[in-house]
């Protein structure tokens, strides 16, 4: 429950009340500000609470952005204030200093609700204040001003500006354009029969696991039922998102599973396309395998670039002026979205291949179309980082080294290596991935791949040895899961027998969640794993070379059932923590987070 307290004399036929109710609140009344300090007191502190000034003229949806978005512990707009009970001791203390400059008298003329906001910025609160647009929301001071307000609100449709802002920002151009313009008003039948952004988020996963069955028949119908499906379950991921703007239902364990159940949805359809393909003679699984692996790998490309220029100072470069000219031209905006293939566009091709063609068609489109977006990507995230003067910060450095994902192995080798600081971890990184991944190319399971292997966690360790503040510093982790995803799909294939490859698939899949697990826990400042998990499932480098050791010193079977088991012994390990972690974080009433960033 929320409580609001009008503070205020009366306005006869205001609808602020009823506007308020609307919102959930429970309606307390103020008559000075010393009775509203005592009604917020008596407010328990685990609930909301808002002060809003009697004589507010607005539009519903302006309270709404002000005083339920849970994202932010204060909030405000003209006229109206709200603490969560983050906030709550904050609104105490203006409170009182409010209180106790007045005297305890009777509001005539002041708006109790804004001298609050002013009394917590002087306190260096931070009070979020939404953008309104073309919302009114303001505290008339006489008459005449009140009869123009209300007929400012008369001029806008809230509701229209509200399903407008249900829309995410910056999207792709399939989806800013096929999906979106129908998907808000699914948005909105949801919010209105009392669905959750968690329950359409989880119909979207099962829709696309359905769509994964489909294609596992290797029947042209069950191809054509699973593109469709997948695209129905493309419209449920966009109206999530769209529901949870529209009804401000933000909150962490949202955040989390939408972000994870887009990751499983794609590859569980690759694993359902290689199924389909193989009842029909044809084994894609190393294509299968190998799109996972790019697509992991252009996501940590993503994570680490932006992280590591999370809070960096100084961060300006000619190539990003660039940019920004071109995104000042209107159809390079969306030639440009288009081909970095986002999720819609590619979730899109993947389904009309489907549909038209083979599975192996559609994965050699797809890995070309990856590889090209991959390619244009990071070339320009290079540029950008050898010309852009920045200094980052510790914080970066330390969220470069938790995607990194070092385990024990590296951290006892970091102790006997030189102190003096080295501007070459990435060029380190490279080079233990190429030896590990072209001795096994070359070699396939054999000794002499253990024998890069361990070259391999010498490097890693150099890598990570100082910290990771260079200019190419965020490539090291992307070049890691290259390396250590490359290797068990060369291994696999190598290995030359039914079942490797599927299984491989399996230990990518288990291992990449984790990589992604650590990715949400960082964005939502939740930090990284706990130590022991990383121990437990042996850090990079030491997966990497076990699995050069299991392939040189077991049969092509016996490493098929390997892979199987460590497979699974991860993925039990890593997502029960992570079911642990986030379910407690919801629990602890952790800040709630929504992703604005580009399209995945």
């Amino acid at each position: 429950m929320s409580t609001a307290i009008l503070t205020g004399q009366p306005v006869p036929g205001s609808s602020i009340e009823a506007d308020l109710r609307s919102l959930g609140f429970d309606i307390r009344t103020a008559t000075d500000a010393a009775d509203a300090e005592t009604l917020i007191a008596a407010v328990p502190g685990d609930q909301r609470v808002a002060v809003v000034d009697t004589r507010f003229v607005g539009h519903t949806h302006a309270l709404r952005l002000g005083l339920t978005d849970p994202r932010f512990p204060l909030a405000a707009v003209p006229g109206a204030v709200t603490a969560q009970p983050a906030g709550r001791q904050a609104l105490t203390r203006a409170m009182a200093r409010e209180n106790s400059t007045s005297g305890g008298t009777a509001l005539a003329v002041d708006s109790l609700a804004d001298r609050i906001v002013t009394a917590l910025d002087a306190d260096g609160g931070e009070v979020h204040r939404p953008e309104l647009g073309s919302l009114v929301a303001v505290v008339p001071a006489d008459p005449q001003a009140r009869n123009e307000a209300r007929q400012a609100v008369g001029a806008v449709d809230d509701e229209a500006v509200r399903l407008k802002s249900a829309v995410k920002a910056r999207d792709g151009f399939f989806t800013t354009f096929c999906i979106s313009p129908y998907s808000r008003y699914l948005a909105r039948w949801c919010a209105r029969r009392g669905l959750t952004p968690n329950q359409v988020t989880t119909a979207s996963l099962i829709t696309a696991l359905i769509a994964a069955g489909c294609a596992a028949t290797g029947t042209r119908g069950g191809y054509v039922a699973a593109g469709l499906l997948l695209l129905l379950s493309f419209v449920l991921d966009c109206t999530d998102g769209q529901l949870a703007r529209y009804s401000l239902q933000y909150s962490t364990l949202g955040a989390w599973l939408d972000a994870t159940f887009d990751r499983a949805k794609e590859y569980a359809y690759y694993a359902g396309l290689a199924l389909g393909a193989a009842r029909g003679g044809d084994d894609v699984w190393a294509l299968a395998l190998g799109a996972m692996v790019l697509q992991t790998c252009r996501h940590v490309v993503d994570f680490s670039f932006n992280e590591a220029n999370h809070d960096a100072t100084a961060n300006t470069s000619p190539t990003a002026a660039l940019s920004g000219k071109l995104d000042s031209v209107g159809w390079t905006v969306w030639v440009r979205r288009m081909i970095v293939l986002p999720i819609g566009e590619r979730w899109a091709m993947i389904a009309v291949l489907t549909a038209a063609t083979t599975p192996r068609i559609t994965f050699y489109v797809l890995l070309v179309g990856c590889a090209f977006a991959a390619t244009y990507t990071t070339a320009g995230r290079v540029l950008r980082s050898l010309t852009r003067k920045a200094r980052r910060t510790d914080r970066a450095a330390q969220a470069l080294a938790d995607l990194a994902d070092s385990g024990p192995l590296a951290g006892l080798l970091v102790r006997f290596l030189p102190g003096a600081a080295r501007p070459t971890a990435a060029l380190s990184a490279a080079a233990g991935a190429v030896l590990v991944t072209l001795g096994a190319w070359l070699w396939g399971p054999s000794w002499w791949v253990v024998l890069m292997a361990g070259g391999y966690v010498l490097l890693s360790a150099e890598a990570v040895a100082r910290p990771l503040k260079g200019a190419l510093d965020w490539l090291v982790p992307p070049v890691f899961r290259a390396a250590e995803y490359g290797m068990v799909l060369i291994l696999a294939a190598k290995a030359d027998v039914n079942g490797a490859l599927p299984a491989a698939f399996g230990l990518v899949a288990a291992v990449a969640y984790h990589h992604y697990d650590t990715v949400y826990r960082i964005r939502g400042n939740a930090g990284a794993p706990p130590a022991w998990l990383v121990r437990a499932v042996g850090g990079q480098e030491g997966r990497t070379l076990l699995v050069a050791v299991l392939a040189a010193a077991l049969t092509a079977r016996q490493f098929t059932v390997a892979l199987t088991v460590l497979a699974v012994a991860i993925a039990v390990v890593v997502i029960a923590e992570s079911i642990r972690f986030w379910v407690a974080a919801h629990r602890a009433g952790a800040p709630s987070v929504h992703d604005e960033g580009e399209p995945a």
